[in-house]
């Protein structure tokens, strides 16, 4: 228990990771109160939109919008999705203070998600990393199936260290370690967590886990045992993966505070207000949310 970081930053992606995968459109109005909401909970990390073609997703065609819309806190870090140095000139204007570039441990996924080799993807970032740092704004890697792809099956730590050197070699500042499909174990996500570390701080490492085989909360957990204080998470348990199907998407924000209380692990994030921001956007979208302890918290005040 002595390794237990004492304090964990999370980032909600649910305004942008969690509702793009979504099929009914949100008004720009309610994705801003969503951010509002989750702002109001306490979550200090907040990737609002992405700045990709909305023929590919529709949902985000309202990202300069949004980014107008919301309600800047101080202390609160907004960023954004800019998957080529198009897409960062149209987020510039917006005042992003961080945005999100990927890449996949496997080539296969690669090839099949964007059209390029894994090489070939890194290369397309590095006009959009040295762009981002002439404008003062930090770069975050997202490190897509580093446990496991659907198409190439298990994902090796060696194939996951080769892709995190290509993205610390065109300057990204933060590696997220992502289970994109949700396949990953304890043990096998520390292993892919340990070659991060190797190149990167552990204040520039962070966890993006998918719940769809519900290891989600035990992957954090094998992630806090390393000292990984960072990670993502969804509000409501937004999203899904259109790579794997019957995916449950990223693991609830709630989910996971609810774990760290019990820890003992400081988030600064209050879970009824939590709670009620996934409530806002779960009846929006029709549904209960997918987080078991929001459909807890919530039964418990109808009782």
């Amino acid at each position: 228990m002595s390794k237990l970081p004492t304090h964990v930053t999370l980032v909600d992606v649910g305004p942008r990771d969690g509702l793009q995968n979504e099929k009914q459109a949100v008004s720009t109005e309610d994705k801003a109160q969503l951010v509002a909401l989750l702002q109001a909970a306490g979550l200090k990390e907040i990737e609002v939109t992405s700045f990709v073609s909305p023929k590919w997703v529709p949902q985000m065609a309202d990202n300069a919008a949004v980014m107008a819309a919301i309600d800047r806190q101080p202390g609160v870090r907004y960023s954004v999705l800019t998957p080529n140095l198009k897409g960062f000139e149209s987020a510039l204007a917006t005042r992003p203070d961080e945005i999100v570039v990927f890449a996949a441990a496997s080539e296969a996924f690669s090839q099949k998600n964007i059209n390029c080799s894994i090489a070939e993807s890194i290369e397309r970032f590095v006009p959009v990393a040295e762009a981002a740092h002439a404008a003062g704004i930090k770069v975050r890697g997202a490190l897509s199936c580093a446990v496991g792809c659907p198409y190439e099956g298990d994902i090796s730590a060696d194939q996951v260290e080769r892709v995190v050197q290509l993205m610390k070699g065109i300057g990204v500042d933060h590696l997220g370690v992502a289970d994109t499909i949700g396949v990953g174990t304890p043990r096998k996500v520390q292993a892919a967590m340990e070659r991060a570390l190797k190149h990167y701080p552990l204040v520039e490492v962070s966890g993006h886990f998918h719940d769809t085989y519900g290891q989600a909360l035990a992957n954090i957990y094998a992630c806090l045992e390393l000292g990984v204080h960072h990670f993502d998470t969804s509000v409501a348990g937004l999203g899904g993966c259109p790579y794997a199907k019957g995916a449950t998407g990223n693991v609830a924000s709630e989910d996971v505070v609810f774990m760290l209380n019990g820890l003992g692990i400081d988030t600064g994030i209050d879970l009824d207000r939590l709670v009620d921001a996934g409530a806002f956007i779960s009846g929006l979208l029709g549904r209960p949310p997918v987080s078991r302890v929001a459909r807890a918290v919530l039964a418990k005040r109808q009782g």
